[in-house]
C-alpha cells in the first residue's frame, strides 16, 4: 500500500488522504449552505424596497440603503423586546448555571458516597420522557401568578436535564485526588466545590452557558403563549409576530417618511440580523471551552 509521510512524521495512506479531502469538501459545502441564508438576509436588509419586492436580491445588496436599519433603530417596540430578552438572560443564565452545578456535583459521586444517586438520576430523566401537558402547565402558571410575568420565561426551563448530565459526566472525569488533597488540608465540601471543582469544570460550564444563552435567546413560543400583551414579548416572539403579521398599529407618524424606502421584507431582514449579532459576538469568547467541554462531558471514559 502506497503511503505518504505527513508533517508530524506519521505515514498516511492515500485512502486516508482521499477521505480527508472528501470530508473537507463536504463540510465546506455544508458550511456554505448554512452561511448563505444569513448572507442573503444581510443583503436583503441593505437593499431597497423595490429590489426586495422584485426578487432581485441574492447575496449582494441591490440599491443599497440604510433605511431599514434606521427604521429598526427607531422602533421602540423592537428595543423593548430586546430589553425583555436581556432581562430574561440576566435572570435565567446565572440561576441555571448555579443550580446545574450544585446538582451535577453530588450526582457525579459514586453510589457509595451518595446513596440516592441512582434514584435521583432516574427521577431527573422522567421530565425528559413525559411532560405535564400544555393546558395543565398554563393553569399552574396562572394559579401562581406567573402569566404575563418575566419569571414565566425563566422558571420552566431553569434546570435543563441534558446540561445536568453533560456537567455530571465531565465532573466524573475530574481527578478525585485533588479533592482528597484539599480535604486533608482542611477544606470542607463547599470549599472543595467552589475552589477546586469549579475552576476545573470551567470548560463544561462554558459549554452549558452557551447552550443556555442560545436557548433563551432563540425561544419564542413561550413568550407568545404566556405573555398576554405584545409589549411583554421577548425579542424572538416579537420577530415571530413581525414575520407572520405586519402590525401597522406600531407604525408612528415619524416612521411614515421611511415607509417609501423600505418594505416589510427589508425591515424583517434588518430585525433578524440585529437579533442574530449578539449570539455571533458571544460565541467566539466561549469557543475555546466549547469543544473540550462538550466532548469530555458527553463521553465517560
Amino acid at each position: 500500500m502506497r503511503t505518504t509521510k505527513a508533517k508530524n512524521g506519521i505515514k498516511t495512506s492515500w485512502q486516508r488522504k482521499a477521505f480527508m479531502s472528501g470530508n473537507l469538501i463536504f463540510l465546506s459545502l455544508v458550511s456554505l449552505l448554512c452561511i448563505l441564508p444569513l448572507v442573503h438576509i444581510l443583503a436583503l436588509s441593505f437593499s431597497s424596497s423595490f429590489a426586495a419586492s422584485s426578487g432581485k436580491v441574492g447575496i449582494w445588496p441591490v440599491d443599497a440603503t440604510l433605511a431599514s436599519y434606521q427604521y429598526v433603530l427607531q422602533n421602540t417596540a423592537f428595543w423593548h423586546a430586546f430589553v425583555v430578552t436581556l432581562k430574561r438572560l440576566v435572570l435565567a443564565v446565572p440561576l441555571t448555571l448555579f443550580i446545574i452545578f450544585i446538582t451535577a456535583y453530588p450526582m457525579a459521586k459514586s453510589s457509595q458516597k451518595f446513596k440516592g444517586r441512582e434514584f435521583y438520576t432516574y427521577f431527573m430523566l422522567i421530565p425528559m420522557l413525559f411532560g405535564g401537558g400544555l393546558i395543565p402547565e398554563y393553569m399552574t402558571y396562572m394559579k401562581y401568578g406567573l402569566v404575563n410575568n418575566i419569571w414565566v420565561l425563566v422558571l420552566p426551563g431553569l434546570v435543563p436535564i441534558f446540561s445536568v448530565i453533560l456537567l455530571m459526566n465531565f465532573m466524573r472525569d475530574l481527578p478525585a485526588e485533588m479533592e482528597e488533597a484539599a480535604s486533608i488540608d482542611g477544606a470542607g465540601p463547599l470549599t472543595s466545590l467552589f475552589k477546586v471543582v469549579l475552576p476545573l469544570a470551567t470548560p463544561a460550564i462554558a459549554t452549558v452557558a452557551l447552550f443556555c444563552i442560545v436557548g433563551h435567546w432563540n425561544s419564542w413560543f413561550d413568550g407568545i403563549l404566556y405573555m398576554n400583551h405584545p409589549k411583554n414579548y421577548p425579542l424572538q416572539s416579537f420577530l415571530q409576530k413581525a414575520l407572520t403579521a405586519y402590525d401597522t398599529k406600531t407604525i408612528t407618524a415619524k416612521d411614515m417618511s421611511l415607509m417609501r424606502m423600505i418594505s416589510d421584507q427589508t425591515t424583517r431582514a434588518a430585525q433578524i440580523f440585529v437579533a442574530t449579532v449578539p449570539v455571533l459576538l458571544v460565541y467566539p469568547f466561549l469557543q475555546k471551552h466549547f469543544t473540550k467541554g462538550l466532548v469530555m462531558g458527553s463521553v465517560k471514559g
